[in-house]
């Protein structure tokens, strides 16, 4: 690019004045709502303990950028808006983000894009030995420091908890490793698995698409309502989940392991000769009134041959004397629904950025969106509660309350971030302050 010496813009006068401008204002930030979730991660824990769950075999002498600064940068620059690794060019020279990923010195610049990306490339479980991989991550590490923000989120322990299944397409546009095409979505792409306790992200395991939506759902619950269960032995557990869910193994171990469940059931056509008269009487109360209509009705069924025994339908374990069929449905398993915003803010979080070349390495960026939501989603718990935005969206709270632009200014003793008069919510920002200091 040409080199420019111009130093000074001249712009169609206003009226009376002149119009000009320059580049010589002092450094100025679009993240300066980010020291909230600075004053978050401090309350939490979360970046110190994933810095544990990786191993650095690297040189001391010769390391330039820290291993938990990198990570930081990149959890920091998810929850920020920032998916590509190209962004961080320009956020290595923003003090504000050195000073979110720690850095002493913050004249100097973060690490780059080419070193976040071999980051990135990190092998689960790799020998610290290898030439070119000298960090390493523990996978198992990072699916219980999930599973310990949730169990720490709660005071004292409920008296029960829903788990949430539900599996979701990632579209493929490479020639990604395990890249399969699946009919029902009608693309390439991966399949992960999610499950949350409300808005509480527990597992987001990567998965090719060549295979059932529950595969693997039963080794996830098994490790995640074991450690559940050791610091709440006595809570009462319900695994939820739609028709994909509805499957012998799980149902099998659910029963086995004092768990209750309720699935949806795909319709067949036994199905539907025992329901035929609420159908009709359904459909007589539709053309009555022009509106939708339902009729509740409750059944023992067993398939021909893929269940073990007869099941109450909708497919549950629980009982009609506490859970009668139309409080069932509407109460409990449409609940469920929820569990779609949660996967919406997964995507706002970049969950859906998986173009590396192997499954290992699109695992890690999924593990990286995931403790981003689990940052955003702590700062509205612990600091958005009883405001207007305790329900909000992942991206509402970043656009509203994080993209704050601002002024930095570095000294010996402070650093200064000013924010403009002109901000709109700095009510919410003052109640979200207070309470992460609380």
């Amino acid at each position: 690019m040409t080199e420019c010496n111009q130093t000074s813009f001249p712009f169609e006068a206003h009226f009376s004045r002149r119009v000009e401008a320059r580049f010589e204002g002092l450094r100025m930030t679009t993240d300066g709502g980010a020291l909230l979730l600075r004053a978050t991660d401090k309350r939490i824990g979360l970046l110190r303990r994933v810095a544990a769950c990786f191993q650095d075999a690297r040189d001391p002498e010769r390391v330039e950028h820290e291993l938990s600064q990198m990570l930081a940068q990149r959890i920091y620059g998810l929850a920020l808006g920032y998916e590509d690794l190209n962004d961080h060019e320009e956020l290595r020279r923003d003090p504000l983000f050195g000073m979110l990923a720690g850095k002493r010195r913050l004249q100097e610049p973060l690490a780059g894009k080419s070193t976040l990306n071999r980051l990135e490339l990190t092998p689960a479980g790799a020998p610290q030995s290898q030439r070119y991989h000298k960090i390493s991550y523990s996978a198992e590490a990072l699916d219980r420091l999930l599973v310990e923000i949730f169990l720490e989120a709660h005071a004292e322990p409920p008296g029960q908890i829903v788990l949430d299944l539900d599996a979701t397409d990632t579209p493929l546009h490479g020639e990604q490793e395990a890249r399969f095409f699946h009919g029902y979505y009608g693309e390439y792409c991966y399949l992960p698995l999610y499950i949350f306790a409300g808005e509480h992200l527990l597992c987001a395991r990567l998965r090719p698409s060549n295979q059932d939506a529950s595969a693997g759902s039963v080794e996830e619950l098994e490790r995640i309502v074991r450690q559940i269960r050791r610091c709440w032995p006595l809570v009462r557990v319900i695994v939820r989940g739609d028709s994909g869910f509805c499957r012998e193994e799980l149902m099998a171990w659910c029963e086995t392991q004092r768990v209750e469940y309720v699935f949806g059931f795909a319709r067949n056509e036994r199905l539907r000769r025992k329901i035929t008269r609420q159908l009709r009487e359904a459909r007589r109360e539709q053309q009555r009134t022009g509106k939708a209509a339902r009729v509740f009705a409750e059944f023992s069924y067993r398939t021909r041959s893929s269940w073990s025994r007869r099941r109450r339908v909708v497919v549950t374990s629980l009982g009609a004397a506490v859970w009668p069929a139309q409080r069932l449905y509407e109460q409990l398993y449409c609940a469920r629904g929820e569990m779609e915003n949660r996967l919406k803010e997964q995507l706002s979080l970049f969950s859906d950025r998986l173009s590396t070349e192997t499954l290992r390495a699109n695992q890690l960026r999924l593990y990286f969106s995931s403790l981003a939501y689990v940052l955003v989603a702590a700062l509205r718990r612990l600091a958005l509660a009883g405001t207007e935005w305790a329900t909000a969206q992942v991206e509402t709270i970043r656009l509203r309350l994080l993209k704050i632009a601002a002024e930095v200014r570095v000294t010996a003793r402070r650093i200064w971030v000013r924010y403009s008069h002109a901000y709109p919510w700095k009510h919410l920002f003052v109640a979200a302050h207070a309470a992460l200091s609380g």
